[in-house]
C-alpha cells in the first residue's frame, strides 16, 4: 500500500516563501510523475506543477517563474517551492504521483490528504 503525505503547509506573508514537501511510502512501486495540484474555496482544483521522474517539469500558468518543483528519488520525496507568494496562492495543496506497482506493472494514481496554505497581504 502505497502512501503520499505532504508537509510544510501553513501561513506565509505576500512576498514570502514556503516549502511543501510529499513523501511517499511502501513497497514494490517505482515513481513516474509527482505532481502538485491546489483548490481554492469555491474554485476547481488546478494543475500547479508536474516532474516527470529523470524528465521535464511543467508548471501552471500562474506560478511559472514562482514555483520550483523538485524530486529526490533516493528518498521517495519530492518538494514543492513557493516563491514570491501572492495571496491568490492560498488553497490546499495536494500531491499526487503516478505509481507504478513493480510487481503488477499497473499504473494508479495516489493521492496525499493535502496541505493547507494561507498567504496574508
Amino acid at each position: 500500500q502505497v502512501q503520499l503525505v505532504e508537509s510544510g503547509g501553513g501561513l506565509a506573508q505576500v512576498g514570502g516563501s514556503r516549502t511543501l514537501s510529499c513523501s511517499v511510502s511502501g513497497s514494490n512501486f517505482i515513481i513516474q510523475v509527482m505532481g502538485w495540484y491546489r483548490q481554492a474555496p469555491s474554485k476547481q482544483r488546478e494543475l500547479v506543477a508536474t516532474i516527470v521522474t529523470v524528465g521535464p517539469t511543467t508548471y501552471g500558468d500562474s506560478v511559472k517563474g514562482r514555483f520550483i518543483v523538485s524530486q529526490d528519488m533516493t528518498k521517495n520525496t519530492g518538494n514543492l517551492q513557493m516563491n514570491s507568494l501572492k495571496t491568490e496562492d492560498t488553497a490546499v495543496y495536494y500531491c499526487q504521483n503516478q505509481i507504478t506497482d513493480t510487481n503488477s506493472y499497473l499504473r494508479k494514481d495516489y493521492w496525499g490528504e493535502g496541505t493547507q496554505v494561507t498567504v496574508s497581504p
